[in-house]
Parts: C-alpha cells; sequence; structure tokens
C-alpha cells in the first residue's frame, strides 16, 4: 500500500463527502477561563453517526472494489466504528457484521442494529475479537474493515484535521483522544503538511496506556484490557501502521485520570451544552486539568465522540 500523504487524506475527504458531515467548531469562554488559553473544539460527536468514525469507515468501504461488495463487510468495535460500518454498508446497500462485545454501551449496540447490521457479541475478557471477525470473513467472503491500522481508515480519519485546520488554520497545538491510534495517525498527517510548525498531542486515559509505554520502548507494547470509563479507548497495542506515524509525527502523548476524564465530559455537558462521551473528552480533560506541557495561546480540541448511555451521562 502507498505511504499515506496529504495527497490521499484530500482524496479521501472528497470521496466521503456523501455521507460524513463538515462540523463545526465550537468555542466556550468558559472553559478558556479554566484551561488558560483559547480553545477551539471540533465537534466531532454532531457527526453522522454520533462520532468521527464515520470518515475512516466510509473511506475504506467506498474504497473496496465494486465486485467484491456484494458479499458485505465484517468489523469489531465497542461501539463507535461498528455504527460507522453499520451506516456506510446501509448507503451503499450491503450486508454488515459487527462483531461487538457483550458489555459494549447498549446505546451504541442499538443504534448499530438500526441501521440493520447483523451483531455478533463476544466476551473481551475471553475471546478474540479478531479472530472471530476473521472466523466471519472466512466464511463469508465479508471483507474486514479494521477499527484503527489500515491506511484508508488512517486518511479517513485525517479528512477532520484537514477540516478542522480550514476552518481555524491558526492553530498552535492540536490534541487528539488516542485509543487505536487511527485518527491521531491522520491527523498528524493533515496537521503537519498544512501546519508543519504546529504541536501535536495525544491523550490517553492512565489506565489505557499502551502507547504511552510503547513509546517510551521505541516499540508496541501490549497491555491488559483496560477498564477505563473511555470505552472506545479500551485498546490493548498499537497498531502497525498507526504506532511509527504517531512515532514520528506527534510531540508527545500525555495520560489523564478518569476522574480528569469525568470531570471533562460533565464540564462540556453543562456549560457547553454538549453531549460527550467520555471517550471523546479526553483531549478536553488534558486541556482543562493543565496536562499540556506548555501554554499556547490557540489550542484545537477534537470531541471525538457523542455516543453515551443515559446511565453513564447520570453518573457524571
Amino acid at each position: 500500500m502507498d505511504e499515506i500523504t496529504i495527497h490521499s487524506i484530500r482524496e479521501a475527504a472528497g470521496r466521503i463527502a456523501p455521507l460524513a458531515r463538515r462540523t463545526p467548531v465550537w468555542r466556550s469562554r468558559s472553559f478558556d477561563e479554566r484551561a488558560g488559553c483559547q480553545a477551539f473544539f471540533k465537534c466531532e460527536n454532531l457527526q453522522k453517526g454520533g462520532a468521527f468514525k464515520i470518515r475512516g469507515a466510509a473511506n475504506f468501504i467506498f474504497s473496496i472494489p465494486e465486485q467484491d461488495r456484494p458479499r458485505g463487510v465484517v468489523a469489531w468495535s465497542s461501539g463507535n466504528h461498528a455504527q460507522a460500518v453499520a451506516i456506510a454498508a446501509r448507503h451503499l446497500g450491503i450486508p454488515a457484521t459487527l462483531v461487538m462485545p457483550a458489555d459494549a454501551p447498549r446505546s451504541k449496540m442499538e443504534a448499530t442494529r438500526a441501521q440493520g447490521a447483523r451483531i455478533v457479541l463476544y466476551d473481551r475478557l475471553r475471546e478474540s475479537r479478531e479472530e472471530i471477525g476473521r472466523r466471519i470473513s472466512k466464511e463469508t467472503g465479508a471483507t474486514l474493515v479494521p477499527p484503527f491500522d489500515h491506511p484508508w481508515i488512517i486518511a479517513g480519519q485525517g479528512a477532520c484535521a484537514l477540516e478542522f485546520l480550514e476552518q481555524q488554520p491558526d492553530l498552535d497545538a492540536l490534541v487528539v483522544c488516542l485509543g487505536g491510534g487511527g485518527l491521531l495517525a491522520g491527523c498528524a498527517i493533515a496537521a503537519r503538511s498544512l501546519r508543519p510548525a504546529i504541536r501535536i498531542y495525544g491523550v490517553e486515559p492512565e489506565i489505557a496506556n499502551d502507547y504511552w509505554l510503547s513509546l517510551r520502548r521505541g516499540e508496541p507494547v501490549e497491555i491488559a484490557p483496560p477498564s477505563t470509563i473511555a470505552d472506545g479507548l479500551r485498546t490493548t497495542k498499537p497498531g502497525r501502521w498507526n504506532f511509527p506515524i504517531i512515532q514520528r509525527l506527534v510531540d508527545e502523548v500525555l495520560l489523564v485520570s478518569e476522574d480528569e476524564i469525568r470531570e471533562a465530559a460533565r464540564f462540556i455537558l453543562t456549560r457547553m451544552k454538549l453531549v460527550v462521551e467520555p471517550s471523546g473528552a479526553v483531549a478536553a480533560a488534558a486541556a482543562l486539568a493543565g496536562r499540556l506541557p506548555q501554554r499556547f495561546a490557540r489550542v484545537g480540541i477534537v470531541l471525538s465522540g457523542g455516543n453515551v448511555d443515559l446511565e453513564t451521562l447520570a453518573g457524571l
């Protein structure tokens, strides 16, 4: 596969335009006062399917050769990628099977099923979602759509930063949540190409710190399945494609506590009137908790998703 460049990200942005929304950029004076900077929020929680994932999933599925499409697609996900795959597959009129953990948020599971997808449940502590997905692919001929570790996925996610810097071109820093790394890798490629001097930070939960550990060791490190409230960031090991991109282009990976994630999600809900899931609030949590390593005048923060159960929302 070819190297992922700003050109491939621009192509992806054009390819997914019929489905992905151009999400708005919001401001909050009260957040600025707390964080000590001008914060600009890229509201991917208002994206089609409620998260940035539609960008990568749509780019991948729209790139599948037409002769292979009738056999459908299969993917594994705790929720947001599942919804995105289901939406993109439905857009093309092809079948989709989603392998989801039995403890996935009910709202994400119901939204995925509502798109006409077939759901196969698994136990994340005892079963391998990858093995289940590959078995289904082999049995049915469906194309596997990985959640983050593929150039088509990365290029699609990069369209988020491409849009963001068109809307707000003078950002000094870009702060992005970090799970599998598809969003951060794609955004880093786009941001470095458009604004070479920008500082780029990924943010992980302290108890889901596979990238933080991996960057310090210089190679991918695998951790046990983490129990963070940020359910979309419960990856256990960096992707083969994502890790070297992040290693090369991202300035630092920052860590935030579970309480800091909750506080950021609560602040965004009560003060900004935006519904953001815990996974979608980790980048904001880093700014709100003073985790950025230096003061910046203009900070871009990606609110990556807004799919959250009412029980979780009430618990905040």
